[in-house]
């Protein structure tokens, strides 16, 4: 179905926007908000863009650009704070990547 990367979500410093994938709305509210508060926290705290985006496997990852010789872009602070997350929204990343598999690329639900 799908053969591309496929963003879930983004935000960005520099147009302070919020973009959510409206293949996606059909996702509770609770998680939408705090994909939102994930992300915009992100780009408040170290700069740039973020996005997260489903590779052609269905595994969910982050992606940071910036603009060139931003000098408010903290690139050691995105990493740690993309670990940091990873860490903290463990469930809900495994759980997007779940429902994704599942609805999006027609595999089963694995228990």
């Amino acid at each position: 179905m799908y053969e591309e990367k496929i963003v879930l979500c983004g935000a960005s410093s520099y147009e302070e926007k919020y973009y959510l994938n409206p293949d996606f709305d059909a996702l509770p509210d609770s998680i939408k908000d705090e994909l939102k508060i994930m992300c915009v926290l992100y780009v408040s705290d170290v700069g740039g863009i973020l996005t997260l985006v489903y590779d052609e496997e269905g595994n969910l990852n982050f992606e940071v650009t910036s603009e060139e010789f931003d000098p408010m872009f903290d690139e050691i602070g995105s990493r740690l704070k993309i670990k940091q997350l990873q860490r903290e929204k463990e469930e809900l990343l495994t759980a997007l990547q779940m429902y994704y598999k599942v609805f999006f690329l027609g595999g089963e639900l694995c228990y």
